[in-house]
């Protein structure tokens, strides 16, 4: 989605009563962004500074130009390490810039001419939300995105948020078709805070609905917290 921009520009001439209207209409289309989950004049990736250690739905973005450009040839994270680093300095050498492996606004600028960011994982994840706790709060489908970044970084789930949403048998959603129901706004908000670190499990790998779940295994697990129907487990 691309971010509303709220314009605050009047001109003199139309004296006080245009800036008031000006800035009532102005208030009146924050709230309205604010509401569906969108972000009011928010700072592209462009205009964000990203490095090694950083865990957000910028570098999502990030990573996705990089491998569409064939420098970054791992899963999607959302985590700036090691490769993602590596591949920056790759393509500030292919383009002449100084190849720090850190995306600063000259970077990225220069990344937004080659390849326009599609925003896919994005997509997925909100998707995911949606189809498995559309029902839920918002802090229940925050959790249900931070469960799938949380087996990202774990080592015993695939290394990538695309592969994690995709793998046989772990969603409900995926398997009965659920997943491909249109997203809300408010699945995409909730997307975009487990991307940025939001985590209301404290690390949970899993969750499950206890009224109606069949499966032995994960009724075994000691349950971290409850929220919603569903119960986290580790």
């Amino acid at each position: 989605m691309e971010p509303i921009t709220v314009s605050r520009k009047v001109t003199h001439r139309r004296g006080k009563k245009t800036n008031k209207r000006a800035g009532r209409v102005s208030m009146l289309l924050g709230a309205c962004a604010m509401t569906l989950g969108l972000t009011v004049a928010a700072p592209s990736a462009g205009a964000q500074k990203l490095e090694q250690g950083i865990r957000s739905e910028h570098v999502v973005q990030l990573q996705e130009q990089l491998s569409d450009l064939g420098y970054f040839d791992a899963g999607v994270t959302g985590y700036y390490g090691s490769i993602t680093q590596n591949a920056v300095r790759e393509f500030q050498q292919a383009q002449g810039l100084s190849a720090d492996g850190v995306v600063g606004p000259v970077t990225l600028n220069r990344l937004n001419q080659k390849v326009k960011a599609e925003g896919e994982t994005l997509r997925q994840l909100a998707k995911l939300i949606h189809g498995e706790a559309r029902g839920e709060s918002f802090e229940g489908q925050v959790a249900v995105g931070a469960v799938v970044l949380n087996r990202v970084q774990s080592g015993e789930f695939p290394s990538s948020i695309s592969e994690v949403i995709f793998q046989k048998g772990q969603f409900t959603a995926v398997d009965d078709g659920q997943f491909n129901l249109k997203p809300t706004a408010t699945s995409f908000k909730a997307a975009r805070q487990a991307l940025n670190g939001a985590d209301p499990t404290h690390g949970a790998l899993f969750y499950y609905n206890p009224k109606i779940a069949t499966s032995e295994w994960s009724k075994s697990r000691p349950t971290l917290l409850t929220i919603g129907q569903h119960d986290f487990t580790k």
